[in-house]
């Protein structure tokens, strides 16, 4: 049987091995398994300071405090304790929250739950870039405005928000910046003190470390203040309880270590590879590019093929693991909420498929993939006519 080519590395990477390495070492009785606040004993000592030293390696990969990183069970969570935590917290300041409607859904369903507590979202539509401006945000922005929540790079499209013009606008208005980051680790390089973010959503398994843990990056500073959503014991400075996996933890780290090392030789080289997939499709009739290269990163191409179904194409293509969006609003038929969002009209919203590229893509898994396109789009228009 064929491998199949994998071509999804938006939706979850692999692990890295050297990181599934690292792992293993934190799991059985003959490694550091313990509970990492034990503190009663050396096993549990020395647990926590690996749990401490990848909490470190999360924070160097940002730019951050150790101190300012709180462990989560990934980044929907780490959004949920965002944005619910915060609006929360600072209700006496302001119930007013501001987005777009073409974040992921970690976002978008928290800020409906918001609204259905009472709070007041803005919801903010793009460009067709997919990029929310300055002018947008400041003409948004109302004297009761607490928090803005905006993606750093998005899932669907690969587009690259202007983090510290978006933030300057933020704070002229008197309110706290929030970004979802799980796509952007190793793709563009992330300084929150200089971007001036104050709470950053993070992810392991989209940056080839383990599912199951993220971090919410939380600045240091009386104005940042949330309320906690899980209770149970005061872990993480009492803004997240509950026992820390030791061997996720310290995947995550070591994976982000390997982001902030290789991060940029890795997209060096994704980008060769997209461009050879776009070249090989340049003489097909009726492809769309619906992500803008010019603003994006190079690991996300998102492509409508006219004429075709979406759901059709990607059943024609078995041997190529792709999807037709977001992994988390993948049981819908309908087009995709981002790609209508930005203005792609419906017909090719159901004729596009999302192509991610990553560490382990190689030149002859973007070949077999415009071979499989080849047959698959010749195929489905044959029987069209």
């Amino acid at each position: 049987m064929t491998t199949p080519v994998y071509l999804d590395y938006a939706a979850t990477t692999p692990v890295d091995p050297r990181v599934a390495e690292v792992m293993s070492r934190h799991l059985t009785l003959d490694g550091l398994f313990a509970n990492p606040a034990s503190r009663s004993h050396m096993l549990g000592w020395q647990a926590e300071q690996a749990v401490e030293s990848a909490r470190r390696q999360v924070a160097d990969t940002i730019g951050a405090d150790p101190r300012e990183i709180v462990w989560t069970s990934g980044a929907t969570e780490a959004d949920n304790l965002a944005l619910i935590g915060f609006m929360r917290a600072n209700r006496a300041r302001g119930r007013h929250l501001v987005t777009s409607c073409i974040e992921h859904k970690a976002v978008v369903d928290t800020a409906h739950a918001l609204e259905a507590e009472g709070f007041e979202v803005t919801w903010l539509t793009p460009g067709r870039d997919g990029r929310v401006t300055p002018d947008q945000l400041r003409a948004a922005m109302r004297p009761d405005t607490v928090l803005v929540s905006l993606m750093a790079v998005n899932n669907e499209l690969g587009c690259v928000h202007d983090l510290a013009a978006l933030a300057e606008v933020v704070h002229a208005g008197g309110a706290a910046f929030h970004v979802d980051a799980a796509q952007a680790i190793g793709r563009i390089p992330l300084d929150v003190a200089r971007l001036g973010i104050d709470l950053m959503s993070l992810s392991g398994h989209k940056a080839y470390g383990p599912k199951g843990v993220g971090a919410l990056y939380v600045r240091r500073s009386p104005d940042i203040r949330l309320e906690a959503l899980i209770h149970g014991g005061g872990h993480e400075r009492g803004m997240r309880s509950g026992t820390l996996a030791t061997h996720q933890a310290v995947g995550m780290g070591e994976a982000f270590a390997l982001a902030a090392a290789e991060g940029e030789a890795d997209q060096q080289r994704i980008t060769t590879l997209r461009d050879r997939l776009l070249d090989g499709l340049a003489g097909f009739d009726g492809v769309h590019c619906n992500t803008d290269v010019a603003v994006s990163v190079p690991n996300i191409l998102n492509l409508a093929f006219e004429g075709v179904d979406g759901e059709s194409l990607l059943m024609a293509l078995r041997d190529i693991a792709l999807s037709t969006g977001s992994a988390c609003n993948s049981a819908s038929v309908e087009p995709s909420y981002v790609l209508k969002g930005i203005g792609v009209p419906r017909s090719l919203a159901l004729a596009s498929l999302r192509f991610s590229f990553g560490r382990f893509t190689t030149e002859a898994d973007i070949d077999r993939t415009l071979l499989a396109l080849t047959h698959a789009l010749e195929g489905l228009r044959r029987q069209a006519i």
